[in-house]
């Protein structure tokens, strides 16, 4: 019995049906062919077959194993003989099978040779079809048969076979089931019309089918013939279908668009069109394609609004789905009651059911392929399928045509405008969307400006404390090293060569050797040119000379390629600046990812000797979301937090630095809300009101800034200085610092202290706080704003 189940002929794991090979529908057509007397032949031919079928009586009532019809392979092609014509065995490609199952038997010559010639290890099989798609359309095959429905199975079915080069070519297959016949059994239940309709609505739930129509609950009996035939030019030219949407000409018509859809349903009141939503607001764009090119389901600006907001509410239930949306009547809708003026509109188009296609998406906005009908259940989620082997068509045009409009909307972006953060980002493309798609239509168009109202910024930079002291003393070093390497060279030429201009030359050394003593950095450039316009001119004519080449080549070993000078402590001053700011500019980077989780606003950082940050944050910048002041106050607590971790990471960096580097920190605070402007001359954004450029001039004047009567610098190493310009801002600020005292991230006392008067700025008051530079950075955490609000709770 076992070696019975392991041969069975059942290809997939589940099936409604329990396969039984049959032929007895040829059988008893030979009986009726022995009993003719007009062709004795043939009756004779006819009764010798049959009394070799007869030594096999399974031939009749059923085979359930392949080691019984492999058993009986030659008398089963003599049984088939009409069917599988010697003439035309090398010529068709056919075989024995069963409907929607692989396992084939009694090949032709031409279908054994292409089975063949795809190798040993190749496995035919159907292109795109498993397990739960054979139960389904066995199961509509029950429906068609035995109920009088009519479930469309005519979808294409391939096989894709490499041939001996390995080559892939494409068949069609074509399936004769003459010769089967369907028998319930005692598993087999009684399906209604209501079951129908449950069925029509539920292609994506196997386990709704299985319920219906149970495992062997069906007997499948007889055999089927399969017929292939060669698609692979066919397959090929099907790929030019997409010129039918090709971008900015004339493209497919209304009624060949028409005509194609239908076809591919067989429903005459199938009507079709593309519309595309906008993925951050749910509103409808227009994109160029085609002139009379239309939708059902688009809306323009000219409806009601209670229609637009509807429109957008119902794609945003759905928006960015991967699978088909169908419904196969809208009045199966009307139970969300936020979508009913839009579900008004689309009746009133006259669509009962219709599917939405999703074309794959490449960029911030959503195409869809609608299919309409005015008759409900025309469209269901069964012969929704049918668009399996047309979406990809219509998704390869759209990619490439997505894809240019990207490189598009990019250049206009990078030409008018510059990259940006993704908190902006949208506001650019869809500047640039409207700029690109107007001109496409031959408008008249400018770009627009790019602005944000009522936002509130944040400033802050980390700079590297004394950083010009250590480049300058870098570079110092390096000249005087190679001073005293030109000195070397000239020392040991001078006695053979016994030339006045090699005294002169060392003289002129000696001479800067002492400058540098007094005028240190007056000095360096004059040095500098000196040495590319004198020595090495010089030092190039005497390597020619085989006695000097190894000395002059010692030292020019020892010059920058780039900058042609001794550049050793330079490079390693430039290292440690590139190590720190790596550090951080890593740490904002990595800390802006989370923190943008929370309320999305807009980031940017600039490299000098240490690292400085703009942000800001509003509902302007991020208009789908609700913002609220809480938002601020977080991201406020977020920079504090931020400003220490770098400092505290320093720590452990500096350790590896080849300079005793510390670092200074710095924030403004303004609560004012400000307008900036994006600029198109410099490429940045920049405040706009003239009330507003107080918050830059600000800004730069504090960089160099002191404490007022005193000769001591608003900014100190591991200290964070945080300039405010109201006592709301300095009670808010002290209350931070002492949270954050409270984890050990800050200690010692909390400083106030005045500015000193700057130019067109006076007043400036300031907090100052030492960092915990020991704190151990792995226990280091972000604290949110609501973890500070649980903290005054219990303890304030």
């Amino acid at each position: 019995m076992s070696d019975e189940l392991n041969l069975g002929i059942d290809y997939f794991n589940q099936s409604p049906f329990y396969s039984v090979i049959s032929f007895h529908k040829v059988i008893d057509a030979l009986k009726e062919i022995a009993k003719e007397t007009e062709t004795p032949y043939r009756a004779i031919y006819a009764q010798s077959l049959l009394a070799e079928v007869a030594k096999v009586p399974e031939l009749y009532d059923g085979i359930t194993s392949r080691k019984l019809i492999y058993n009986n392979l030659p008398l089963i092609h003599n049984l088939l003989a009409d069917l599988f014509p010697t003439a035309l065995t090398a010529n068709e490609i056919k075989a024995v099978s069963l409907p929607f199952q692989n396992f084939n038997f009694n090949f032709t010559q031409r279908f054994q040779k292409i089975i063949s010639e795809a190798g040993e290890d190749f496995e035919i099989n159907f292109r795109d079809f498993n397990n739960d798609q054979y139960y389904i359309f066995s199961c509509c095959l029950i429906l068609n048969s035995c109920y009088g429905e009519n479930f469309d199975l005519s979808r294409p079915m391939f096989y894709d076979i490499p041939d001996k080069n390995g080559v892939i070519k494409h068949y069609r297959i074509t399936f004769n089931g003459d010769f089967t016949e369907l028998i319930p059994t005692d598993k087999a239940l009684k399906i209604t019309q209501d079951d129908i309709k449950v069925l029509k609505r539920s292609y994506n739930d196997i386990s709704v089918w299985k319920e219906k129509f149970p495992i062997h609950s069906w007997i499948l009996k007889g055999f089927g013939i399969i017929t292939l035939t060669d698609v692979t030019i066919e397959n090929t030219i099907s790929s030019i279908k997409t010129n039918l949407l090709k971008p900015g000409q004339e493209g497919m018509s209304l009624a060949e668009g028409k005509q194609i859809f239908r076809s591919i349903f067989k429903e005459k009141s199938i009507d079709y069109g593309i519309f595309f939503v906008n993925d951050v607001l749910y509103d409808f764009i227009e994109l160029p394609l085609v002139v009379n090119f239309k939708s059902y389901f688009h809306v323009s600006a000219t409806v009601s609004k209670e229609i637009l907001s509807a429109a957008k509410k119902f794609f945003k239930q759905f928006n960015n789905t991967v699978d088909y949306y169908c419904v196969t009547d809208i009045l199966e809708l009307y139970n969300h009651k936020e979508w009913i003026p839009y579900l008004d509109y689309l009746q009133t188009k006259g669509i009962r059911s219709f599917i939405l296609a999703p074309i794959k998406k490449t960029d911030s906005y959503q195409a869809y392929v609608e299919i309409t009908s005015s008759i409900p259940f025309a469209l269901h989620t069964v012969n929704a399928n049918k668009l399996n082997d047309v979406m990809p068509l219509i998704n390869d045009t759209f990619i490439k045509y997505q894809i240019d409009i990207k490189n598009e909307l990019d250049a206009i972006i990078q030409r008018e405008y510059t990259a940006f953060h993704p908190s902006v980002n949208w506001k650019f493309e869809e500047q640039a969307k409207n700029y690109y798609f107007a001109k496409t239509h031959k408008t008249e168009t400018v770009l627009k400006e790019i602005e944000f109202e009522n936002i509130f910024p944040l400033y802050g930079e980390t700079d590297i404390q004394s950083s010009t002291k250590f480049r300058n003393k870098a570079m110092l070093t390096d000249l005087r090293r190679q001073l005293k390497e030109i000195m070397n060279v000239l020392e040991f030429i001078k006695p053979k060569e016994e030339n006045l201009l090699f005294q002169q030359r060392i003289n002129e050394i000696v001479f800067f050797q002492n400058q540098l003593k007094t005028h240190q950095f007056v000095a360096e450039a004059q040095i500098h040119r000196y040495i590319i316009d004198t020595i090495h001119p010089l030092f190039k004519q005497l390597s020619e000379k085989e006695e000097y080449h190894n000395i002059i080549q010692k030292y020019n070993k020892q010059l920058d390629e780039k900058h042609q000078r001794f550049w050793h402590q330079r490079k390693k001053y430039d290292l440690a600046i590139q190590t720190v700011n790596k550090l951080l500019t890593d740490v904002l980077d990595s800390e802006q990812t989370a923190v943008q989780t929370v309320y999305p606003h807009y980031f940017e950082r600039f490299r000098t000797d240490g690292v400085e940050h703009n942000l800001y944050i509003g509902s302007s910048i991020s208009p789908t979301q609700i913002y609220d002041s809480m938002y601020l106050y977080n991201l406020r607590l977020w920079q504090l937090q931020v400003m220490c971790k770098v400092v505290i990471m320093h720590q452990d960096l500096k350790q590896n630095l080849s300079f005793d580097m510390d670092l200074t920190s710095l924030i403004l605070v303004y609560n004012e809300p400000i307008f900036i402007k994006f600029r198109l001359d410099e490429k940045r954004f920049d405040v706009e009101n003239n009330d507003d450029i107080r918050f830059e001039v600000i800004k730069k004047r504090l960089a160099k800034a002191m404490v007022k009567n005193t000769n001591e610098r608003l900014v100190q190493a591991n200290k964070l200085t945080i300039v405010y310009l109201n006592e709301t801002d300095k009670k808010d600020y002290l209350s931070y610092i002492d949270f954050l005292k409270n984890q050990d991230y800050f200690i010692g006392e909390t400083e106030d202290i005045t500015v000193e008067d700057l130019q067109d700025i006076t007043d400036l008051k300031a907090l100052r706080v030492t960092i915990n530079t020991h704190f151990n950075n792995d226990n280091f955490k972000i604290f949110s704003y609501t973890n500070y609000v649980d903290y005054l709770t219990k303890f304030v």
